[in-house]
């Protein structure tokens, strides 16, 4: 396995923003929510103190992402492990651009009122031009990260 050393900074650096965020919502930071949209932003505005848990679980879960980076800087004397990893990097740096990519095709489709959305005309603003191409960004970072030699 040869590793991207740039793709694996990037995809750090990514992935701390990404928890970051949790973390600060969690903590009970406003900037940013409503850009969400939906019931997640109709939620933060009076939460409950399970959904405090639920973003607070989610920022500690986005960090595992951050441990799979690094363990890509571990030369591992059981070839196993290292081919473990090629393939856990690879399938979650395509399932965080195809659920980007996904949210990102059928929230276009409930602009030209194609599918119905909870979302108002800023919330999908903002899913289109940040959030759903973040979540695009995130997985060409890991999928990218590593290559077969």
């Amino acid at each position: 396995m040869k590793r991207n050393y740039w793709f694996i900074a990037m995809g750090i650096f990514w992935t701390v923003i990404f928890s970051g965020m949790s973390f600060y919502w969690a903590m009970g930071g406003m900037f940013g929510v409503r850009s969400l949209g939906g019931a997640i932003y109709e939620m933060s505005l009076n939460p409950d103190p399970s959904f405090v848990i639920i973003v607070w679980l989610t920022g500690f879960i986005k960090l595992l992402g951050l441990i799979l980076l690094l363990m890509l800087f571990v030369q591992w004397k059981k070839p196993i492990i290292t081919i473990m990893l090629y393939y856990v990097t690879k399938i979650i740096g395509a399932l965080l651009f195809l659920y980007g990519f996904l949210n990102f095709i059928t929230i276009s489709l409930s602009v030209f009122n194609i599918l119905d959305f909870d979302l108002d005309s800023y919330a999908t603003f903002w899913r289109l031009s940040f959030w759903e191409p973040f979540w695009m960004a995130g997985g060409v970072f890991y999928f990218f990260s590593v290559k077969r030699v």
